[in-house]
Parts: structure tokens; sequence; C-alpha cells
């Protein structure tokens, strides 16, 4: 069953390719300058050149057969695809008559078939081919009447039965009229389906928009169709079609540089029109999903899967490309200045998929360093990866001023992958810091610290650069030309890029601040008190030392402004209960308990049911 239906899957997918390709062609093809052509030519007297207005009427008649194949439903377009292998194979059986008789000609052979060896082989050959077409149309059809499909068997007959040959080029007419007859009186008994179908189809969607509206039916249309998935199939056997009609007209293998320069041009000519660009941009977001997906498999496994089933990754990177090419107008362009526009543009949707592969392997990578991990094939795994995010992306750079000259917008996009390169190295630095923290017997002091002011490094160049957007985008809206398109990016990036970051960035540093004065407001315990009490810290559960009154891990004053977010829990139970047993502890609890994170970690509301170890681990 399963199998059954992974290939009504692909059927619906494969079906529906020609369609968009018919669609694609009927884009390409200029009706006047076509006609046009065909007057300046030798052609121009033929009767069927002489209606231009039907030929433009047949021009749009084809949209709208495309779009009736692109729409309909999967077990009707099977059927139509049924009906037209049965006539190419009934066109085939008389292609095969045809030379049949022909050959007999011009052998000019009258006699008896088995006293000429040449003339038996003839006739052997076309007889074996005419029951070969008619049993698989009788099959394609699903009719037992085989007779249907025989009348290009008329000439071998009448040859068996010594018919002279100018009577058999009649005989051969005639089955070809037959045949022709026969499919005029098909067409003609379902003349009314497409009307009848098309009737039910209105009246589904009539109903479906009433119960459910115009959106439910653009989901529902989107689901059935698999349009991404559609897409994508459709623009890579244009690229395939593209690479082989290259290498069959090359006998020389090309060089390195060729081989780019052909990749960029391929793909060019493959977004000349508003399908291939469709197709282009639904390939880059499943590229880019796929990288993804193996990104995280790479660093977890398996377990990636069974932790995040489903990867709603990919589309960013699809709808930048869209977005870059809509704004710059890249299916106008020719296909050389087209292959240019695109090398830029791919960069940026590489460093995109860069980016995202940053934002799966950060928290893993610095998950990894401070769960004391002992596997060394998983920090190889992790390290490996922020090495590749380290040098790659300064590679895409350096070779991205090889072809381009520096101006102030590509010097952004480099800052992109060069602020990228920067995030990984940070990365890796609180990576080492846990590592070493790991094997040394006492733990590094202002951990956390070091920790804040890294990251918060990276967040001030990625503010910056995200001003400079901004700031540049301005000065073009007011200095040179207006377009609404770029007014409506520049508010957005102005929005998400500039405005919501400052504000995240300044409370951050707004919670730092109260967070440390908070806790310099903290009495201190005495070594009085820690004799008397034998007390643990509240943060790491270890003992207090009796030298300094910490911990074993940092400084007692500052744990928790180390360790924990600031939170609110309403545990009072809990707390009576610690106030009972540790007394010093309990002496951080103000009028709720507030505790200091700011390493990432934000424990949930939770009762201490051990005092061996933090609840959150």
């Amino acid at each position: 069953m399963a199998a059954k239906e992974k290939l009504e899957a692909v059927l619906n997918v494969a079906l529906r390719v020609p369609s968009i390709m018919l669609l694609d062609v009927l884009y390409r093809w200029d009706v006047s300058s076509f006609f046009q052509q065909i007057q300046r030519s030798s052609l121009n007297n033929n009767p069927l050149f002489q209606y231009k207005y039907l030929a433009l009427n047949m021009h749009y008649v084809g949209y709208i057969l495309s779009v009736v194949l692109l729409t309909l439903p999967r077990q009707y377009l099977v059927q139509l695809y049924l009906y037209f292998l049965t006539a190419l194979l009934l066109y085939a059986g008389h292609q095969i008559s045809r030379d049949y008789v022909r050959s007999e000609l011009e052998s000019a052979y009258e006699g008896p078939m088995y006293l000429e060896p040449l003339s038996m082989n003839r006739f052997t050959t076309a007889l074996i081919g005419q029951l070969v077409v008619c049993t698989l149309c009788s099959c394609v059809m699903k009719t037992k009447q085989i007779w249907l499909f025989s009348a290009h068997m008329l000439p071998l007959l009448a040859r068996l039965c010594l018919v002279p040959l100018e009577t058999i080029v009649i005989i051969n007419k005639f089955a070809m009229i037959f045949t022709g007859l026969e499919v005029l009186y098909f067409l003609g008994s379902n003349l009314l389906v497409p009307y009848n179908l098309a009737k039910s189809a209105y009246r589904e969607l009539v109903q479906v928009v009433e119960v459910y509206g115009l959106l439910a039916l653009g989901m529902s249309l989107w689901n059935q169709l698999v349009v991404p998935v559609l897409f994508m199939v459709f623009w890579l056997v244009l690229f395939a079609l593209q690479i082989y009609s290259y290498f069959s007209t090359r006998d020389q293998p090309a060089s390195r540089e060729r081989l780019l320069f052909l990749f960029l041009t391929s793909i060019a000519e493959c977004c000349s029109t508003p399908y291939s660009l469709l197709g282009l941009v639904f390939t880059v977001s499943f590229v880019a999903l796929g990288v993804l997906t193996l990104c995280k498999f790479y660093l977890q496994g398996y377990r990636a899967f069974m932790n995040d089933p489903a990867m709603n990754r990919g589309m960013t990177e699809g709808v930048t490309l869209l977005i870059l090419a809509v704004q710059t107008g890249l299916i106008e362009l020719q296909v050389v200045h087209r292959a240019f526009l695109l090398s830029i543009i791919l960069f940026i949707v590489v460093a995109s998929i860069l980016q995202s592969m940053l934002e799966i392997a950060d928290p893993i990578v610095l998950a990894l360093g401070a769960s004391r991990d002992k596997s060394l094939w998983k920090h190889f795994r992790a390290v490996s990866l922020c090495l590749f995010l380290l040098i790659f992306p300064a590679y895409m750079a350096y070779m991205i001023c090889q072809f381009f000259h520096m101006d102030f917008w590509l010097l952004i996009i480099i800052s992109s992958s060069i602020l990228t390169s920067l995030q990984v190295l940070g990365t890796l630095f609180i990576y080492v810091l846990f590592m070493v923290e790991e094997f040394r017997k006492e733990p590094v002091e202002n951990m956390d610290d070091v920790i804040y002011y890294v990251n918060g490094t990276y967040r001030l160049l990625e503010f910056l650069v995200a001003l400079c957007v901004v700031a540049y985008g301005v000065s073009e809206t007011i200095f040179g030309e207006w377009t609404v398109m770029g007014s409506m990016i520049i508010f957005i990036h102005s929005y998400y890029n500039v405005w919501l970051r400052a504000q995240l960035g300044w409370k951050s540093f707004l919670l730092r601040r109260d967070a440390v004065n908070k806790i310099k407001s903290l009495p201190l315990a005495t070594k009085e008190q820690l004799e008397k009490h034998n007390d643990i810290c509240a943060i790491c559960y270890q003992r207090f030392r009796q030298s300094d009154a910490s911990c074993g891990e940092v400084e007692s004053q500052g744990m928790a402004s180390d360790s924990l977010e600031i939170i609110s829990m309403n545990v009072e139970e809990v707390l009576s209960h610690f106030e009972m047993e540790y007394p010093i502890t309990f002496q951080m609890r103000t009028c709720q308990t507030e505790v200091i994170s700011l390493s990432g970690i934000t424990p949930a509301k939770f009762p201490l049911t051990r005092l061996d170890q933090p609840p959150w681990i």
C-alpha cells in the first residue's frame, strides 16, 4: 500500500511537469515576431500562415489548455495520458505499415512470400511489430476488442493473399482513413466530457469557497498539486537539458573556470521566465533544507530527527532569492548580465545558509562543551563543522572580490560572511573556555562575564552592519532613484534588524545591570555562620569554602549573576523548607525568588527534589 501511494505521488508530479514546460514555451514564444519572420521567408504563401489572428487566439488557447492540464485531477490526467499514448501507438502502427508497403513497391516482387527470403523477412518483421502495437493498445485502453486497433494490419493481410501491389497501396490508405474515423468517433462520443468536468469542478469550488473560504481553497490546491516539488522537478529537467545540450556539442573537456561559467550561464538560461524563476526559487529552498538537515544530522545523528522531526527551514533562502530577482529585474536581462547578477544573488543565498547552519551548530557546540561529554567523535564533528563555517565564508568573500569591483553594497554583502566567521570564532572561543574549565581543578572565575562580553561584541557588530544598510538605503532613496519595493525593504529592515535589535540589546543591558546591583546588595556570609550551618550554594549545590565564603564554582557573590537569568518562581513551600535547612543560602531570597542566568539557561518552576544537583540538569 505504501508503494502504491509513493507511485501515485510520483505520477502526480511527473504528469504535470509537461504542462508547466508548455507554459514556459508559450511565454518564450513571441507570436508577432514569428509572423514577421514568416512574411520575410518563402513560407509566406503557405495558407497555414495566412491567418495571424487565428494563431494569436490559438496561442491563448494553449495557455488555457496548459492551466487545465496543470489543475486536472490525477485520475483524469492519467486517463488523458493513456489516450495520448494510444494515439502514438496507432501512429506507430501506420508508420510500420507504410514502410512495409514502400519496401514492397521498391522490391516489385508480387509472388508468394515463402519463395523470397527477403520478402518473408520484411513480412515477419512488420507482422510482429503490428501485433505488439495492437496488444499494447488493447492493454492501455483496457479492452479485449483488439480488432479496433488492427486496421493497419490490412496491407499485411492483403499481401498474404497475393493482392497486387497497387491495390495494397489503396488498402493502406483505407486503413489510415478507417483509423482516423475511429479516432473522430471516439472524440465525438466524449465531446461533452470536458464540459461536464468543468461544471462539476465549478460546483465543488463554489461549495468549498462558501464553507471554508478562498484561503482554504488555495491551500488545498497547493497541497494537492505539490507546487514546490512540481516546480523543482520542472527546473531540474530544464537545467539537465541545458547541461546536456552544452556537452553534446563540445568535444574538448572544459577547465575549472569554464565549468564555473557554464554552471552560472546554465542557471541564467533556466530562469528567463517567471515559471523557471519560481522553479529556481523552490530548488534553492529544497537545497537549503537538505543542507541544514544534513548539518543537524552530522552534529546529532538520528537524534536530530527525533527531537525536531519537521525542520521548517529553507524557505527563507528561496524567498530571499525571489525578492532579489524581482527587485533587480533578473528575467529581463541578457544571459551574460543575468549570470553575473545571479552569482551575487547566490552568494547572498549561500551566506544565509551558512548563517542558518551556525544557528543550528552554536547551541549544540556550546552545550557539548558544558555537558562534560567524553565522546571524542562528537567533539570532532562539532569542531570540524565550526572550522568549516570559519574558513568557507572568508574564502567566498575572497573569491567574489576577485570577480567584482569593490563598492559599498558589495562590502555589505561580504561583511555578512565575515561576520559569520567572527561569530564562529566567538563560539569556538567559548567552547575552548568550557573545555579548559573542564580540565582545570579550579573553575575559571568570571566565566559568564567573558561570555557576555564576547556575545555582546558580535551583537554590536551585527547592529552596526544593519544600521549601515539602512543609512545607505535611505541615502539612495533620497539622492537616487526611488522605488516602492526599495522603500518597503528599507522599512522592514529598519524595523526588524535595527529597531527591534536595539530594543533587545538595551533590554539585555538593563537586565544585566539590574542583576549585578541586586547581587551586590545581598549580605555576605561570615566564617562563623558557615562553620555553624555547614551550608551549600543555592546554584551549584557545592559546599562553601571557609577561606573566602565562596563555593567551589565561582565567588559566591557572583554565582547568582553568572549562572541564572532573572525569573520569578512561586515556590513558597520549597523556600520555607530551604530556609529551615540552609539559612545562609536563603539570604539570597528577596520578596520572590530571583534567580539570575546570563549563560542561556532558563529553568522552569520546579520543586527541589534533590540537593546534590541542580534540577534543570
